[in-house]
This record gives structure tokens, sequence and C-alpha cells, in this order.
């Protein structure tokens, strides 16, 4: 081994697999470290994975509708076959009810733009495609110690429904493939490894120190570090020239028991409920995947340090995300013990993701990315290859932000509404994005 090298990539996760990958490719000699034991062992193998294009901005629907195509050729897309075993992409189609404030029409407006096509369901026509649910309009959502939680319903709902969403069976492993393609032109991966400083020289990024002592030395450095993208970004100083920051989130999500004709065997789809604060995703083995989505009523819970925290979900959490699911699901019931994790979210202040430049020249960044950049990942490295091959060349990123061409709609991603020093986008303010 060297300790040499053309970029050193922090964090082995989904993202960081894809930033090495594609750089390896591009010809760069690439180390990646990470304080984990493999690739994705961090927050990826937490995600729920969900492949879905419910953006708020063009630039966010087009890079999840060019992501969802690289999924769909997963083998095309990493050029190899990884023996020890290869994602699928499950589709399962996109129900999202038409909530007040929760941008729905503005969704609709980008598919159109895009070509992105979709149902509008009236309440017979949601009666239809999920039979059982209870489709009464609850908004806000609540609390259960609120008295209004068990008011009866003003109205029914209507909703959108697209057909190309879904997600990856394994997130983990989706890593593991990633790491395995980028392995397969030359890239190093060295776990166990914990970064404690971003060495520097000249007003330049030159390395990283590790905990052990060892030095590597590399004129580029990508954080993707997730949940501890913010500290190293305060490790190289770089945290001041951010108009946008990001910070780790706990959030909880639970494994419960589908009720008989809404599973993914039934055609159930994955469902974005911001009437009740909650989105459900089918699993095989008749199961749901249950998380929240950030409502007003609902504390956030911040994390300072991303390495203690509570890894188990709390009784009060479960309760509520339970009951809300039986208001919508009346055969769902309420299970008694709580099945699930609590993991960290990477969130910046507007839930879009920065892949950028920073100040320090050679220093990257892609972060704040967690809960709704699992599924642009195969696409985020090229953003950062992109990115780091215009720095290369002289190109001012801040000054005439890189335009990335999607091959699926031949339409320009702006990657300056990425940025850094962006305005706060206009989005639900929620992991929806």
């Amino acid at each position: 081994m060297t300790d040499r090298a053309d970029a050193i990539v922090i964090g082995a996760g989904v993202i960081g697999a894809s930033v090495a990958l594609e750089l390896a490719r591009g010809g760069r000699k690439v180390i990646v470290v990470d304080k984990g034991p493999a690739p994705g062992a961090g927050s990826t193998s937490s995600s729920a994975s969900i492949i879905r294009f419910s953006y708020s901005t063009l630039d966010a629907v087009l890079a999840a509708w060019e992501a969802a195509a690289l999924w769909n050729d997963w083998e095309g897309h990493l050029g190899t076959v990884d023996p020890d075993g290869m994602v699928r992409f499950i589709r399962t189609g996109m129900l999202i009810f038409h909530t007040p404030g929760n941008n729905t029409t503005r969704i609709e407006e980008l598919w159109d733009e895009v070509g992105i096509e979709y149902e509008l369901l009236d309440p017979a026509g949601i009666k239809a495609k999920v039979p059982g649910m209870d489709i009464g309009q609850y908004f806000p959502p609540k609390r259960i110690d609120d008295p209004a939680f068990a008011d009866d319903a003003p109205h029914e709902m209507t909703a959108i429904f697209e057909h190309q969403s879904g997600f990856i069976d394994d997130p983990m492993l989706s890593a593991r493939n990633l790491a395995f393609a980028a392995r397969q032109h030359g890239a190093e991966f060295r776990f166990h490894q914990e970064v404690v400083g971003i060495e520097q020289a000249g007003g330049r990024a030159t390395g990283v120190a590790l905990a052990d002592g060892t030095v590597l030395h590399a004129p580029v450095v990508v954080n993707v570090g997730g949940p501890h993208s913010s500290i190293i970004n305060r490790m190289a100083g770089v945290t001041e020239g951010m108009r946008i920051h990001n910070r780790p989130l706990r959030q909880e999500v639970f494994t419960v028991d589908a009720p008989v004709g809404l599973r993914l065997e039934d055609g159930f789809p994955a469902t974005a409920d911001l009437d009740i604060g909650q989105y459900f995703r089918p699993q095989i083995g008749g199961t749901w995947l249950l998380g929240g989505t950030e409502p007003e009523c609902d504390e956030l819970h911040w994390v300072d340090d991303p390495d203690h925290f509570d890894p188990y979900p709390t009784v009060e959490q479960f309760e509520t995300s339970m009951m809300r699911a039986a208001r919508r699901v009346p055969e769902f019931g309420v299970p008694h013990r709580p099945v699930g994790l609590a993991a960290l979210y990477d969130v910046a202040d507007d839930w879009v993701p920065i892949y950028d430049k920073s100040d320090l020249p050679g220093y990257f960044m892609a972060c704040g990315t967690s809960g709704n950049q699992f599924k642009n990942a195969p696409l985020s490295g090229k953003f950062m290859a992109a990115i780091i091959d215009a720095d290369a060349a002289g190109h001012d990123h801040d000054v005439e932000p890189v335009q990335y061409r999607g091959p699926r709609t031949g339409r320009s991603i702006n990657l300056g509404a990425f940025s850094r020093r962006r305005d706060k986008a206009v989005t639900s303010g929620t992991v929806m994005g």
C-alpha cells in the first residue's frame, strides 16, 4: 500500500463508493477511508432505499429521473458483476396524497416538464388502487395526545400515482457493488480508519491525517462522511464560506406486518402520506417500512456527536407512528412491540444536498445527502467527478456552475443548484425534499 493518491474519498457509503468509482474511472488513483468495517455499513445500511422523483425543484427531479435509469441498468452502470451478489430494483410505483402545503402541484408541474407520466386519482381511484385505506383528510398531522387526533375527516383525499418508482432491495449491498466496481479501476478501500485532520499546505488541501498517525497525501480530498461530514468540514475550516450547512438528525423507522391485500405481493405502492405525517414502503416478506415525514408536531432530534446516540426506537414515537398508520389503514391494527431502528440522517438546511467545491482549494463536499439522496447515489459520483474535473481544468464552479447533461433526457442539470453558497431552496422542508 502507498500513502499517496490522486484523490482521497472520506466515507464508503453508497455515495462515497459512487464518487470513488467515477474518480477511478476517470484515471485517478483513489484511496477511500472509512471508520466503519465495510462499504455501506454506516447510515447507508439504514436507508429506506426508495427510488422516487417527487421533489420541489427542477434539478432535483431531473437528477432523480436520470439516476433511476442507472439503477434500472445496474450491471451496465457498474460495468461488472459483483460475485457477492447484485442489488435489485423492485418497482412498486409511488402514491402521493394531495396535502395542503406539500408542493404536490409543483411536483405535477415538474413532472410535466420532464416528461414523467403519472395519474391523477380521485377518491374512487385511490380506493381502487389501495383497497382498505381510509382516504379521509386529517391534515395537519397530529400527535396521539392531541384532542383532535380522532376527529372525523371533513373531506376525502385525492392523490397522484407515478408508475416508475420503487426501491432497492439491499441498500448496504448497493454500496458493496459500487466499491467492487471501483476496485476494478484500482480504487483502494481502507476500513477502521478514522480521519482526525485535513492536511493543508500552501493554502490548499493536501491529504488527511488518520487516528493511527498515518498521513495520506493527495491533491484532492472529498468529504462524503455522512453524519460525520459536518465535523470533517469543521476540521477543514470551510464552514464560514457556506451559506447552507448540514448536521446529523436522529430518525426512527419501523418494520411492521402489512395487512392482507396491502403487501408488496398485492401491488401495494410506496406511499407518501404527509396528511398524517408518515410514509409506507412495502418489503419482500409481507412487511412495511414505516417512517415519518417530519411534520411540524414532531420534535426533531438533532445530534451533536454522531458516535454517541440511542440506536433504539422510542416507545413514544413507535406508538405515534402505529396509531397514525392505523388511522389510515383500519385493518392494520396496532403492534405492541417496537421493531425497528434509529439511525442518523445527514441533513442540509433545506433538505437539498451539497455537491460542491469549498473555499479550501482541493477540498470537495458531498454532504447533506441522507434521507432523500440514496436514489441519486449512482449519479452523485458523476456530479462530483464533473465538478472536480472542471476545477482541475481551471474552471471556477462558483462563478460559472458546472452543467451535467443527462443522457436519459438530454437536459442539463445545473450543479450550482447544490452549491454551498446557494440561497435556501424552496422545498417541503422535510425528507420528501
